[in-house]
């Protein structure tokens, strides 16, 4: 049976990340990923600013700055129709970084090529069939119909949200409250600012819309819209017109769609926050996605994913002790995500919920933001080293 000090299962961000890293810190990495190529699909391509600070400490920010990133450098926030924010994120924050996006797939490419020149194993057209945990942990994969099985030092579930690996290691998920929807899609010939990010808000109806440009007109945009409201999901091509129709009624410029086009898929998914408390156990531990997923409307997930890897590197190459290793992980991964998390849900309580008493929270809290930027909780673009506490939530709502 081959051996290993590390078996990723996926190699997608969290898992070419980790395997670059552990295998530039001299650990014997194999990677196992299941697509033989790396395609669109509507998912996350935000690089916040703490996220562009976790990817700098990982080595992999200047990589991404000169072959496929784009800077959005301010963040630009329509309420009902008005402009009422503007923030340079590069000073906004400790981090002074700005905001990072990028084609997913061309940085998908670029960070498994990363791990295999820094020496890691790949394997691609791989379907993993199975864990079995304890002190040499075991991944079966099966390969052009030959079933195969290797050993390890640590496996980790790097498979996304739907996770196949937390199902195998019989993780507890646990969820929040259904609320949101989320829809996304590429558009080429986009005239939206090359260098802002634009969030559109309709709080009394749920609505909101992000404009994430990444270059040469060409965008990133994505509708949220309540679980219970009055928009279905939105999928396909037949859609396109009634995602558009939802952008417009959020505030999005109508000339916009002049001269817009899809260039991909429109899918929507459920933005509920699922997670895994302490997502360590028996030489299993889970990363990104498969460990906490959140709501993709504050864009923190890619972010949280670099945070995951930099703390599992971290603590794997300080420690020989790889099991008391990955519970120091987990720990750290928990107390990290709890700020995420809470920061999260206090900005779509305040900005997304509907209802009397959120319009009654939003006529308290709004003009005393609009006054004083700093009573916003700045997690989302500052990352969990600001926490999340009631004094801040108590500041944030205009409770004090």
């Amino acid at each position: 049976m081959e051996s290993y000090d590390l078996v990723t299962i996926g190699g997608g961000l969290g898992g070419a990340a980790l395997a670059r890293s552990m295998a530039l810190a001299g650990a014997k990495v194999l990677v196992l990923e299941r697509t033989t190529e790396f395609k669109d699909r509507v998912r996350g391509e935000v690089l916040v600013p703490w996220g562009c600070e976790e990817a700098d400490k990982l080595g992999l920010y200047e990589m991404l700055h000169e072959s496929c990133g784009h800077e959005l450098v301010w963040w630009a926030g329509v309420f009902n129709g008005a402009q009422v924010l503007q923030r340079d994120m590069r000073t906004a924050t400790e981090q002074s970084y700005p905001t990072l996006t990028y084609y997913h797939p061309v940085m998908q490419d670029l960070v498994y090529e990363s791990a295999a020149l820094s020496g890691a194993d790949l394997r691609r057209g791989v379907k993993a069939t199975g864990v079995t945990l304890g002190q040499k942990p075991r991944v079966g994969y099966t390969v052009d119909g030959t079933r195969c099985e290797v050993e390890a030092r640590m496996v980790v579930g790097a498979d996304g949200r739907s996770s196949a690996v937390r199902n195998w290691g019989e993780f507890e998920v646990k969820h929040d409250e259904q609320r949101r929807y989320f829809a996304g899609v590429l558009m080429d010939n986009h005239p939206a600012p090359d260098d802002t990010m634009t969030s559109y808000f309709v709080p009394d109806e749920g609505l909101m819309s992000w404009i994430f440009p990444q270059g040469n007109g060409r965008v990133r945009t994505y509708v949220g819209f309540a679980f219970d409201g009055d928009i279905e999901r939105l999928s396909g091509e037949r859609d396109i017109e009634r995602f558009i129709a939802a952008q417009i009624r959020s505030g999005v410029p109508k000339e916009y769609f002049e001269t817009a086009q899809p260039a991909g898929p429109l899918a929507t998914f459920d933005g509920t926050d699922n997670w895994v408390e302490h997502p360590y156990k028996d030489g299993l531990a889970l990363i990104g996605d498969a460990a906490a997923t959140g709501d993709p409307t504050w864009g923190q997930g890619m972010s949280q994913t670099l945070r995951d890897v930099r703390l599992l590197t971290e603590a794997l190459a300080g420690d020989d002790d790889w099991e008391s290793a990955g519970h120091r992980y987990a720990q750290l991964h928990d107390e990290g995500h709890g700020h995420v998390h809470r920061a999260d849900c206090w900005y779509t309580d305040l900005f997304l919920d509907t209802g009397a008493e959120a319009e009654a929270r939003r006529a308290r809290a709004v003009p005393k933001l609009l006054e004083d930027e700093t009573r916003l909780i700045d997690t989302p673009l500052g990352g969990p080293g600001i926490p999340a506490d009631e004094a801040g939530r108590r500041r944030m709502f205009g409770e004090d």
